[in-house]
């Protein structure tokens, strides 16, 4: 890809490609997960050719999940390490909702919002896959009580409800402020962008004399 003249470079072509990986995975299982959680949601199973079928391709999507997400923790994990500016943003949240960003302390590559996702999915997709495991009758039935079983459910129904609504924040959050989308689906963000939202990221890239994370997988960046 050929990065426009004039703009940062936010996430390389490997990442962006890992990003949207974990994103199908975590639709997929939302939907899979709904139709065997309630009659009423029955009818999504016909996405994924049926009953059996969706109990059967499930766990096996949720594998790939825990795989694309460990590459999006070994990216990521140092840049949403917790800050003192994250206590600040969040008594100016107020203004951010409204986009008001006058007043809002500079932030770096991630403000509290986006930390508060990574961690709460970093925490809930291990959950999701050690309940998962115990009960993925097919391999591990024979490995596990029926109130082991029992336990699992409620703790796996839990969590993933608790990841649908991390999820749903997610997305709006990534909607609301203009320019955030483009980042993740085209790899650039505008200086303007980076200087209303992450002005500490823009100064360090400025410090630096880079435009950002070299690209990948035939990414070029164009001129200074």
């Amino acid at each position: 890809m050929t990065y426009m003249r004039g703009t940062l470079i936010r996430n390389t072509t490997a990442t962006r490609i890992n990003h949207w990986i974990t994103g199908a995975c975590f639709v997929l299982l939302m939907l899979s997960g709904l139709s065997m959680f309630d009659p009423v949601t029955f009818f999504l199973s016909g996405l994924f050719g049926g009953g059996q079928s969706t109990r059967a391709i499930h766990p096996w999507i949720g594998l790939v999940l825990v795989l694309s997400y460990c590459g999006l923790i070994v990216q990521f994990w140092r840049d949403n390490l917790p800050s003192r500016d994250d206590w600040a943003w969040m008594k100016a949240f107020g203004r951010v909702l409204v986009n008001e960003e006058e007043g809002v302390p500079e932030l770096a590559r991630f403000n509290a919002g986006q930390k508060f996702v990574f961690w709460s999915m970093t925490l809930l997709i291990p959950v999701l896959f050690a309940t998962g495991i115990v009960i993925w009758d097919v391999y591990f039935s024979p490995y596990t009580t029926i109130e082991t079983q029992r336990i699992a459910v409620l703790t796996h129904a839990a969590a993933a409800s608790a990841a649908i609504l991390v999820w749903i924040t997610h997305v709006y959050a990534a909607l609301w402020v203009k320019g955030s989308m483009r980042g993740m689906t085209q790899g650039y963000v505008t200086p303007g962008w980076a200087w209303r939202h992450h002005r500490k990221w823009l100064r360090r890239l400025v410090a630096a004399g880079s435009r950002g994370p070299t690209p990948r997988s035939g990414g070029r960046a164009r001129g200074p």
